[in-house]
């Protein structure tokens, strides 16, 4: 009886490890472009904070940042990171339309203000609203630059330079990773 038993335990066994991986990886990898899918496009709920019409000043922790903004775009405008050049997806973008800020959804950019700088991200001579953007001085990297800055969440965007075309003078050289574009004048 023991010995039937301890054979029905060990089939078991047998069974439970015989089980091909395959089939655990396949399940997975099938689950997840669904998740990816539902995050990105769930990415909108996920950030209560962002509009395109509300100009109220946002001051959040860094926590609540952290947890309603992509990692990527968390990196760029709360750590004050920079995108590879000529990788962004606006830096020789030609459409028509706004740019926003991507982490709060605040008017930044017409397109009619942006030009072809070839340094490799998106550049703009001319700021949508006075108030939109505000400015910081940069000293990183032994450099000492001019910090642009959401006007309403004090999100890092790019910065300033002074060898822009007329009637400015001014590059706004912004990094595509927080911008958002949408169609249309």
């Amino acid at each position: 009886m023991n010995q039937c038993i301890s054979l029905m335990l060990l089939s078991v066994l047998a069974l439970l490890c015989c089980q091909s991986p395959t089939a655990d990886v396949q399940q997975v990898q099938t689950k997840e472009p669904e998740a990816r899918l539902t995050s990105v496009s769930n990415q909108q709920q996920k950030n209560p904070y962002y509009s395109r019409t509300d100009t109220t000043k946002l001051v959040l922790p860094d926590s609540t940042w952290r947890r309603v903004l992509p990692a990527d775009v968390y990196q760029i405008a709360r750590k004050k990171g920079t995108e590879r050049a000529f990788t962004g997806k606006y830096w020789n973008h030609t459409g028509l339309g706004t740019y926003y800020c991507g982490a709060c959804g605040n008017a930044l950019f017409r397109s009619d203000a942006k030009f072809a700088s070839d340094c490799g991200w998106p550049s703009f001579f001319e700021v949508l609203r006075k108030n939109g953007v505000t400015y910081q001085e940069d000293r990183s990297h032994g450099m000492i630059r001019v910090e642009v800055l959401c006007g309403r969440c004090d999100g890092h965007l790019g910065h300033l330079f002074d060898d822009g075309p007329p009637p400015t003078g001014k590059r706004y050289c912004m990094n595509s990773v927080v911008l958002d574009f949408e169609q249309g004048l």
